[in-house]
Formats: structure tokens, C-alpha cells, sequence
């Protein structure tokens, strides 16, 4: 049965509605990635599922008895207390109540009238049950009840915000950008979760790998319309551009008439005939509905301003150390070279040194033991994901402009209102306060600025969260192109893999481990007890292009190379395996066909107006699908093999 189903629903928070006419069903056990531009209208769309916003039109109808718990990009304010604390929020009254027992129960003088007063209330509402609701929730997730949550990391916070929303048992789940902020070992461990969790889940996410890993359809929101295309990443990259080239040749056909019939009516009716009124009126038609038009988004127009070529070697770090105040270390006899034009990506667990690592290799701070010699002409800009270069009494004219009325581009002069548009501000935007700007519109403006500064050496820590696909995309395009040397933080394991050349990883125990290609060439080369910022990796134990960064910039060498061994001879197929092989093309033929007409098939009008057993039956039907293309495919390639 269809937990939830959103019918012709409008919502609009002042300028073009976010959503219009939008129809979606929701059914037991899916997990819907919820993609879009960023200001599309996705965290809009999760508040009306949440019940937390009301439509302006539409129906909305929901299974008798159901539960919705909704995870928000941000730590919500006044999130406090101990873990357990936070984690029974989410059950409400019964959980204020334990809540309140468990800080009684800890508190170092306990007032025992106000203990019993509470008790009482527990046992009047039977919220003792509750009480272990919570400690199974925190024993599932790892969490330790007694912990102070605004001690905890980031990631961990992350963490105990999804035990509240998963305490209450729902039947639906809302993620929005559920991996901001969390290490690479813990998006690892979200995936798994989630992978194993029953109920059905709606995620809102910037990470390409982790939509595809959990993702059994994909919803688009795009110029209020919401689409629905099946969970296969590449099969919607294919079929949306197939949409929109459609789209546009349409368009281009409507203008096309439409100006043909403005060039007739400027010449004047040349006689009242019925046939001619009917022109008129069809031509005033194709104006209303030209005006109605909603253009899609234009895409971020970056350039990053260049400075002259550094010195050959950019930064040298010899044999660097630093510790914690108690002494433990942070880095250890850590020797690094980095040489003009690479592109170095910094992998490890939040807390493990990498931003340390940052500050000491531009001098920002002293090593304890060792040294860090920079090279000459350096010129950085450097990217903050705390966003904290950003004024917040500024608007974002002034953030980017710092009062001058143009600013220098290699070379070009652009003035400051049309550089912001070419990062989607536009002039009003540009002048509205910085407070009223979303993650995503945070994260483009600091772009701006940074892009606007020349330099040689471009320092990113974390430039990835919020960012929607297209504009993530623009970025990847735009530090392949840069000329200068790149350090690079990220979580995002493609975007690692698409930017960089080498890796530095935080193995622990002060350890940096430096491996060539990005994150993905990390899990093949890696140690097999290597010091993981990452579980569930893959990783073969080849050391053959590790590097592990020591004494004096040498690489220590692992153990002498051996000769692989000889490919083992391919092996003759029976009878039977090659007439299977020799069908498989035919099969993955008409198996990819089959899912391009269902897939066409939701697309059509009314496809969620049907009854919730056809719907349920057809994606149902979709997903076998899919597994059978993926085991055709993986049956070709071990009979190929």
C-alpha cells in the first residue's frame, strides 16, 4: 500500500511556485534519491512529506498510522544535553520525559522530589517501554548515551540526529544532504545502514557514489515539475539530456511560429474575416503561453584568476612533527614534496590532521619537530568549509567586491554585478543579505570570491557540500584546467577521483601515506592492515606506487617488486557456455529496451494517477529488470573472461 501520494500539489514561497502540479507516490521498502538545481525546491518537498508545510493546492494523502522522521542538513539550534538526551527527542512527549529522568538520575546532587514527581509521570504515560526504544537505537548506531553532544565531532553529530529520527521506527525517512560533513568511514557506514534499513527513504545528496549506491529511483525537481526516472545513475544522465534536447528542439519550433506570427500581425488584418479572428486569438494564446515559459537554470560560468607560475617546488616538508596538548601524536617525522602543477587530494577521518597538515604546509603554523621551507611566489587562495572568510554584515556584492565597482579576471575587467551572475546571483540576490542565502548559494559565493583572487596555489577544504550535480561537475572541469598547484580536502570519493593525481592519506598514529591517482587508486594500492580512514574499501594490499612518506622526502621503498605472475590461460567454453554467450548481446539488447519503455512509460501523464498496485507492480517490474541487465552483464563479462 502507498505510504504517501502527492496529487496536482502547488507550493510557492514567492516568485515562481518550487513546486507545481507536482505528483508523487511513495511506496514501502524504495529508496528515492531527490535531486535538483540548488533553490529547485528539494528541502521544500521534504517539509510537505514531513507534514511540517501545507500545500497551497493539490491533495496529499497518507497511510492511516504513518510515520515520517526527517533529518536536516544542518544541527538543528538548541540541540543539547547528553546523547541519550537528544535521541529521545525524538519520541516527543515520552521522550521529554526520559529525558528530563536521565539528567535527574546524573545530575550531581539529585533532587529526589522531583525525581519521583517525574517517575510518576513516566509510569502514568507507560514511557518505560521508550526507555529501551532508545538504548536499542544508541547500542544499533554505536553511540554512547552518556556522551556531551556538543563535544562530539561533526560526524558523530550527524549520526545522533539520524538515531533521533530513526528512534520513532518510521515508516518513511528523510535525508537532506545527509553526508555533509561526515569522513569518508563514515558515509561508508551510512551507506551500509541504509542498504540494510526496511523502511522506505527519500535522501536529498550531492555524492554521486553514494546515490548510486542506494538509490531505486531518481525524482527530479527541475522549473516545478517533478519527474520520476528509475535508480540507474546513468540511465537518467542519458535519458534527461534525450528530454531536454527534445525540449529545446520544441521550443526553437514554438519561437520559430510565434515570430512568424508577430511579423503577420505587425502588417496589419487585411480583412475581418473568421479565419483571420481565429489567427488573432491563436497568436494572443502563444503569447500568454510564452510568458509562461519557465527557462531551465543556466549553469555556473566559472574562471579562476591566475597569478604568474610559482617556483618549481611549491612547498617541502621535512620529517615534520606536531602533537596534540597532551602529547599524542597528531603528525609524525611527516616529509613531503610538492612540485608546481600537481593536484594532491587529503583523504582521512575528520579529527585526523589533514586541516593541521593544510596549515603547517603554508606556514600558517609551526611544526614542533622539523621543518617547512615554502617555495617563492607563491600566491594561494584558499577555500574554507566553515565559510568563515565570509562577512555575514556583508551582502554578497560587498563579500566578493570588497567596495570596488570591477574585478580583474586574467586580464579581463568584468564588473562585479555581471561576475555574480555568472554564479547565478542575480542583482537583487547579489544585494540581499547574506543570511537569507541557502548552503548552496554560501558555497557559490565563496567560489566567486576565491576565483576572483589571483593565484598560483589553490588550497579546498571541503568545497563540495551543497553544491548541486551540475555545478559540482563545472568544478571538477574547471580544476583540471587550472595551471597552478592544488591541495584538495574532500569526502567526495568521485570527485577525488575525477581531480587529482596523488593522494595523502591519515593512516594514524601521526602516519601520512602518499599513493598515486585518487581515492579509488588509494583502495587498490593500500596496505591490507593499512590504517583505513575508509571501511568497507576494497583494497588489495598491492603497496607496488605506495609511497610511505618518511625521513628525509625519500619514498621508502616496500618490498623488492616481483614478477607478476602469468596470466592464467583463457579457458575453452563448453558447448553450452557459448551458445550462452553468443545470445547474451540480443538479450542486454532487448533488456535495455524493455527499460527505456518503462521508464518512458512513468514519465507519461496520469502515470501516478493509476491505482498504488500498478504503480507498485510496475516498479517492481522495473528493478527485475534492472537486476537482469546487471547479471547479463556480469554473466558476459566472466564468460568473456
Amino acid at each position: 500500500m502507498t505510504l504517501i501520494a502527492l496529487n496536482a500539489v502547488d507550493v510557492g514561497v514567492g516568485g515562481p511556485p518550487l513546486l507545481e502540479r507536482a505528483d508523487l507516490a511513495i511506496e514501502p521498502g524504495e529508496r528515492i534519491a531527490l535531486i535538483g538545481r540548488n533553490g529547485a525546491g528539494k528541502s521544500t518537498l521534504l517539509r510537505v512529506l514531513a507534514g511540517e508545510l501545507e500545500p497551497e493546492d493539490g491533495q496529499i494523502r497518507r497511510r492511516d498510522g504513518l510515520r515520517v522522521s526527517r533529518l536536516e542538513q544542518e544541527v538543528p539550534h538548541g540541540a543539547a544535553g547528553s546523547v541519550f538526551d537528544v535521541v529521545a527527542a525524538g519520541l516527543g512527549t515520552e521522550g521529554a520525559l526520559l529525558a528530563e529522568y536521565h539528567r535527574l538520575t546524573h545530575a550531581d546532587a539529585i533532587d529526589t522530589d522531583a525525581l519521583a514527581a517525574v517517575q510518576a509521570r513516566i509510569e502514568a504515560a507507560g514511557a518505560w517501554e521508550v526507555e529501551r526504544r532508545v538504548d536499542d537505537t544508541l547500542i544499533r548506531l554505536g553511540l554512547d548515551g552518556e556522551a556531551v553532544f556538543t563535544a562530539l565531532s561533526g560526524g558523530l553529530k550527524r549520526r545522533v540526529l539520524l538515531a533521533r529520527a530513526l528512534v520513532s521506527a518510521p515508516d518513511l525517512l528523510l535525508l537532506d544532504e545527509p553526508t555533509n560533513h561526515l569522513d569518508i568511514a563514515a558515509i561508508d557506514w551510512l551507506e551500509g545502514f541504509l542498504l540494510g534499513w526496511g523502511g522506505a527513504l527519500v535522501f536529498v545528496t550531492h555524492d554521486r557514489r553514494f546515490l548510486r549506491a542506494l538509490a531505486t529511483r531518481i525524482v527530479e525537481i527541475d522549473r516545478g515539475q517533478v519527474t520520476s526516472w528509475p535508480g540507474d545513475w546513468a540511465n537518467y544522465l542519458r535519458r534527461r539530456e534525450e528530454r531536454l534536447n527534445a525540449e529545446s528542439q520544441a521550443q526553437a519550433r514554438f519561437d520559430k511560429m510565434l515570430a512568424q506570427e508577430e511579423a503577420w500581425i505587425r502588417q496589419g488584418i487585411k480583412a475581418r474575416r473568421t479565419r483571420d479572428e481565429g489567427r488573432v486569438r491563436r497568436l494572443e494564446a502563444m503569447r500568454v503561453e510564452r510568458a509562461a515559459r519557465r527557462e531551465q537554470t543556466g549553469n555556473v560560468r566559472m574562471q579562476a584568476a591566475q597569478s604568474t607560475a610559482s617556483g618549481r617546488k611549491v612547498v617541502e616538508a621535512k620529517e615534520v612533527g606536531f602533537a596534540f596538548a597532551d602529547g599524542r601524536p597528531l603528525l609524525r617525522d611527516v616529509s613531503i614534496t610538492v612540485q608546481r602543477g600537481d593536484r594532491i587530494g587529503l583523504i582521512g577521518p575528520n579529527g585526523s590532521g589533514k586541516t593541521t597538515l593544510l596549515r603547517l604546509l603554508l606556514g600558517d603554523l609551526q611544526p614542533q619537530a622539523g621543518q617547512v621551507r615554502v617555495g617563492t611566489q607563491l600566491e594561494v587562495a584558499y577555500f574554507d568549509q566553515y565559510r568563515a572568510t565570509l562577512r555575514e554584515d556583508w551582502n554578497a556584492l560587498e563579500n566578493v567586491a570588497e567596495g570596488r565597482e570591477f574585478v580583474e579576471i586574467n586580464g579581463a575587467r568584468k564588473h562585479a554585478i555581471g561576475y555574480l551572475q555568472d554564479f547565478l546571483f542575480t542583482p537583487e540576490r547579489a544585494r540581499a543579505p547574506i543570511t537569507r542565502l541557502s548552503g548552496g548559494e554560501r558555497n557559490r559565493l565563496l567560489l566567486a570570491k576565491l576565483f576572483a583572487q589571483p593565484s598560483n596555489l589553490l588550497v579546498m577544504d571541503e568545497p563540495t557540500n551543497d553544491l548541486d550535480v551540475e555545478t559540482l561537475e563545472l568544478l571538477e572541469e574547471l580544476l583540471l584546467d587550472y595551471t597552478g598547484t592544488l591541495l584538495l580536502v574532500s569526502h567526495d570519493r568521485d570527485f577525488l577521483d575525477h581531480v587529482v593525481t596523488s593522494t595523502l592519506v591519515m593512516e594514524g598514529d601521526g602516519r601520512v601515506g602518499e599513493y598515486v591517482g585518487g581515492y579509488s587508486d588509494w583502495l587498490h594500492q593500500r596496505p591490507a592492515t593499512g590504517g583505513a580512514p575508509s571501511a568497507g574499501a576494497q583494497g588489495d594490499g598491492v603497496a607496488a606506487s605506495r609511497r610511505t612518506v618518511g625521513t628525509h622526502g625519500a619514498a621508502s621503498a616496500g618490498p623488492p617488486a616481483t614478477d607478476p605472475a602469468p596470466s592464467p590461460a583463457k579457458r575453452k567454453l563448453s558447448y553450452k557456455d557459448a551458445r550462452e554467450l553468443e545470445a547474451l548481446p540480443a538479450r542486454i539488447e532487448a533488456l535495455e529496451t524493455r527499460i527505456a519503455a518503462m521508464t518512458d512509460a512513468m514519465q507519461a501523464a496520469g502515470f501516478f494517477q493509476q491505482p498504488a498496485d500498478a504503480v507498485a507492480a510496475h516498479n517492481a517490474e522495473l528493478a527485475q529488470a534492472q537486476a537482469d541487465l546487471e547479471t547479463a552483464y556480469a554473466r558476459w563479462e566472466a564468460l568473456e573472461g
